[in-house]
């Protein structure tokens, strides 16, 4: 049995002095590995190498390979590292773990293009069923991206283009079990912003509540682009978009 709920939409936060909000499906909170609140987990993620079909998925539902994004001067490569990027930045930050398998079905986390375009990049998360637990235990986890939509690596200020590895930032962060805290000041911000180039208070605290702390506890933040020293004020926008 799994429940299913959209992510990608604006929900309003539950006690928004904490700068984060724990995903909640069917009024039970989530995560990954044991179901106890401080736990790490060792977490399995691929990339779809052909059209699976999850019809049980809200968000989702059709997953194509990566290929239809690297159409736009993304080679694979390109995007193989900014993923594997994105997840060491929630890997520094919390009790989590992350390896790739080469297998789709094998895996936790499923990424891929969107096969029915809409949006920009959505999550689709499935818990088990068990009715003795409060807290579920995620059994799976989609992650699509728009291949209709222009991506690009790295803050330039334009925010009508996404950063790929901001928005899978943001997307993992759903997979793991964290929700939208509110329109902006977290990378769970429901508002695509290149105002900040790393975790926020809130999105650390977040992740650990759910898995405890990671190698970088001693760190006050974690970067979500490694050349972020390199930004200046002309690079950082005001201006936002939802995702």
């Amino acid at each position: 049995m799994a429940a299913l709920l959209p992510l990608a939409f604006p929900l309003p936060a539950s006690d928004g002095e904490r700068g984060y909000r724990l995903l909640e499906l069917d009024g039970y909170r989530v995560k990954w590995g044991e179901q106890e609140l401080g736990v790490g987990a060792n977490v399995s993620y691929a990339f779809a190498d052909e059209t699976l079909q999850f019809d049980d998925a809200r968000n989702c539902r059709s997953l194509t390979p990566m290929n239809a994004l690297s159409a736009q001067n993304l080679p694979r490569e390109t995007l193989a590292r900014e993923t594997a990027a994105a997840f060491r930045v929630w890997e520094r930050a919390a009790g989590l773990s992350f390896h790739e398998v080469d297998d789709a079905r094998d895996a936790d986390i499923v990424l891929g293009a969107q096969g029915q375009p809409r949006g920009r990049a959505f999550t689709n998360v499935s818990y088990a069923s068990d009715p003795e637990e409060d807290l579920r235990a995620i059994d799976q986890a989609l992650v699509c991206l728009n291949p209709d939509h222009e991506w690009k690596v790295g803050f330039d200020g334009d925010t009508d283009v996404y950063d790929i590895r901001y928005t899978l930032i943001h997307e993992i962060g759903h997979a793991i079990g964290l929700d939208h805290p509110g329109a902006s000041g977290q990378v769970m911000g429901f508002r695509y912003t290149e105002d900040f180039a790393e975790l926020q208070p809130g999105d650390l605290d977040g992740v650990r509540q759910l898995y405890g702390r990671g190698a970088d506890e001693d760190r006050s933040v974690v970067r979500v682009k490694a050349d972020a020293d390199t930004l200046d004020d002309a690079t950082q926008s005001e201006n936002a978009r939802t995702f």
